[in-house]
């Protein structure tokens, strides 16, 4: 488990994090959100020992990363998937990495077969895709066979199978127990992935909860309902009280939008009232509709157009 207290990094006028406290526990996969410049990344490199906090703590098993003994066993980072010798093979890169941590070589065949880079294993890191580095960064991170893993953004330049395969892998590695913090900006991948979310914005803690408390709670469910007798409909909605609004769907056909109302009370409404649905549909936010919702605050950058300042900054990571 990692556990962090009143975690703080202070960068002479700027406070890149500010005062965190969580724990990630393993088991499940704990996607690590916020905006650009949050400071998920500051975050990630004080849990590892590459920065040191200001103030505040965090652990690993109960440890400080720099003191474990056999730390590639205990903790795979990837945290920058670049930083690799560009003349150096993969197989070599892993290598070198094995050696010097006291890890069998023969681990190295067996992480490159698992990320899918055995074919290239004698090729040059440097002449790698975006992707193909992201698969060799992984490799280091798993080379140790770890009980914690810490993943920064580790699909980035992955193709939809490459994507796939690493959500996979994820939520397979959490299964037999492991700790797994993982950040992203692909929303959309991270609700599939991650049961826990960590977000935080201009460095503070803003959620610790899981994916689908937070889209509840941060969000409106609507239900969308066709009928052939909407003015019928609409009246009984409006004999309860039932806010709703009637308007066309991508067809052009006539239906009732009824926010933060359950299918089942729609459904049971027409039911009593004698009224012939054609379709009765709960569309709920997605958690890039809740993320949105929750840290609109917390955006240091942003680009001009709707809702934004036109003189904003561009964005930066």
């Amino acid at each position: 488990m990692i556990h962090a207290v009143g975690l703080t990094k202070q960068y002479k006028n700027v406070t890149a994090v500010d005062d965190l406290t969580f724990d990630v526990k393993p088991g499940v996969v704990t996607g690590f959100l916020g905006p650009n410049g949050a400071g998920k990344s500051t975050t990630m490199r004080m849990i590892v020992g590459l920065d040191n906090p200001t103030s505040g703590t965090v652990t690993i098993g109960g440890e400080n990363y720099r003191d474990l003994k056999r730390p590639l066993e205990k903790v795979g980072a990837l945290l920058d998937a670049k930083s690799v010798h560009p003349n150096r093979s993969a197989a070599a890169h892993l290598r070198w990495i094995a050696q010097s941590n006291g890890l069998p070589t023969s681990r190295v065949d067996e992480v490159l077969g698992l990320v899918g880079l055995s074919d290239v294993a004698g090729k040059k890191a440097g002449g790698f895709s975006l992707g193909m580095g992201q698969r060799l960064g992984l490799a280091g991170a798993l080379l140790g066979d770890p009980e914690v893993l810490i993943l920064d953004e580790p699909v980035n330049g992955l193709d939809p199978e490459g994507i796939r395969w690493v959500r996979g892998l994820m939520q397979a590695l959490a299964a037999e127990g492991r700790t797994v913090l993982v950040s992203s900006h692909l929303l959309s991948e991270m609700a599939q992935t991650a049961e826990n979310l960590l977000v935080i914005g201009r460095g503070r803690l803003i959620a610790d909860t899981r994916v689908r408390d937070f889209i509840r709670d941060h969000s409106a469910t609507t239900v969308l309902v066709r009928t052939p007798y909407v003015e019928e409909f609409s009246g009984a909605l409006d004999a309860e009280g039932i806010a709703h609004e009637r308007q066309k769907d991508e067809e052009g056909r006539d239906q009732i939008a009824v926010p933060d109302a359950t299918s089942d009370d729609i459904g049971a409404l027409a039911y009593s009232t004698g009224v012939l649905l054609t379709e009765l549909t709960e569309k709920s936010a997605s958690l890039e509709d809740a993320f949105f919702e929750m840290t609109q605050g917390s955006v240091q950058y942003r680009a001009a157009g709707a809702g934004a300042d036109a003189g904003a900054k561009q964005e930066g990571r």
